[in-house]
């Protein structure tokens, strides 16, 4: 018996997943080549499954700015925002960031996690309410549970549950604070905004919406879901990450509510982590710009997500509910899953594999996520490779169609 006896009922399906040979949950690159390939195992692997959207981990000047500042400040800053860890390109990040959500207040945190774990903990506390959709992000999950509010879930993208819930806590001291997501995470859905913005007017509640997944996608100008859907007004704050469309690490919460700043002395995770090395800061300022300078991107982004998706569509595979760049296949079991996803590794495809409990209503799923840097060829090729492997494992046939496009 070691301390660790108590995770005994991971460690035997850790080892079940093992025994195919391959550990998914530990793939190691030799290199990266690009943002749409790497090297495995001495193979060129196509990269289905990075969340780099919009391609910019090896943009020329994100590359060149970061390098400029580490040679300029240091490779980090060894201190918290609140102690030593605050320079002129944080502060400068914020008021970019603040800028192009239109909003007052901007806060950066070191990684995404963070933000969710910090903003959550100290907008609701004891006496108050936190309503969350029941698909969010662990970040979400674990924010909820560091803070003292009382947690309550509403049903995925049920605009409908959250005012039921609501409508029960009329008369209750406290804040309400209700939280969704831009593009979840796992299936690649987007929350019904409007509605959910509109529960919101009429029950007095808070808005958080992050934008991790939706970021640099959605939107005329890439502010994300809120933009899309006309309802930013509504929104009091966002959260979101720059480790997927700005291909850094890091995040944020912007606000116009008043007093904001106060969350810098009383947010833990903000106050107790060091902050962004010089590097990180000055590549996400300059994916900032190209997010704003460069809508090409967002176009070849959702030109590759919708061929990847009505191309496993017709073949038979059973996907998620819209086209995003998140496109998740279900999988019957979580042995065919594993089979599937070794296969697909084997013939030079490299995608998430997602399994329950991480997943929602514990299904399996083959997670892919695409990037403006794709070619066509790229995604014609996963597509093919999908297809051979899928004849491979009898998954199609004349009598397989997709159950609406719905998992």
């Amino acid at each position: 018996m070691t301390i660790l006896a108590k995770h005994a009922a991971y460690k035997l399906a850790y080892d079940e997943l093992r025994e195919h040979g391959v550990d998914p949950f530990n793939v190691r690159f030799d290199s990266v080549l690009s943002p749409t390939e790497g090297m495995l195992a001495g193979r060129r692997t196509i990269l289905l499954g990075t969340n780099n959207y919009l391609g910019l981990t090896f943009d020329a000047d994100c590359i060149e700015k970061a390098v400029e500042a580490t040679r300029r400040q240091g490779t980090g800053t060894t201190g918290s925002r609140i102690a030593n860890g605050s320079y002129d390109g944080h502060m400068r990040l914020e008021q970019a960031l603040a800028s192009f959500y239109g909003r007052e207040h901007a806060m950066v945190f070191s990684t995404g996690y963070q933000a969710n774990l910090g903003v959550l903990s100290t907008l609701v506390g004891r006496g108050d309410h936190l309503m969350l959709d029941a698909d969010s992000h662990a970040s979400i999950y674990d924010g909820s549970r560091l803070g003292a509010s009382e947690v309550i879930r509403f049903r995925h993208n049920s605009p409908d549950d959250l005012y039921k819930r609501l409508r029960r806590l009329e008369g209750a001291p406290g804040d309400r604070l209700i939280v969704v997501e831009g593009i979840y995470s796992m299936l690649g859905d987007t929350a019904p905004l409007k509605e959910i913005a509109a529960v919101k007017r009429e029950t007095g509640a808070y808005l958080l919406v992050d934008e991790a997944h939706s970021l640099g996608v959605l939107g005329e100008t890439g502010r994300g879901l809120a933009e899309a859907a006309g309802v930013e007004a509504d929104v009091d704050f966002i959260v979101g990450t720059f480790s997927k469309s700005l291909g850094s690490v890091g995040g944020f919460c912007v606000s116009d509510s008043p007093d904001f700043d106060l969350m810098r002395i009383v947010c833990r995770p903000y106050m107790f982590t060091a902050s962004l090395p010089p590097g990180v800061v000055a590549s996400t300022l300059e994916a900032l710009v190209k997010v704003r300078a460069e809508p090409e991107l967002r176009v070849s982004l959702m030109r590759n997500a919708r061929r990847l998706y009505d191309g496993l569509g017709a073949m038979g595979f059973e996907t998620g509910p819209e086209a995003n760049p998140i496109v998740a296949v279900a999988m019957p079991n979580q042995e065919v899953a594993v089979i599937f996803w070794k296969m697909l590794l084997e013939a030079g495809l490299y995608l998430n594999l997602a399994l329950p409990p991480a997943t929602p209503t514990n299904v399996r799923l083959l997670r892919t996520s695409v990037s403006a840097a794709h070619s066509v060829q790229q995604i014609d090729t996963a597509l093919a490779i999908f297809a051979d492997v899928g004849r491979q494992l009898g998954f199609l046939g004349s009598d397989r169609r997709r159950a609406g496009g719905v998992i």
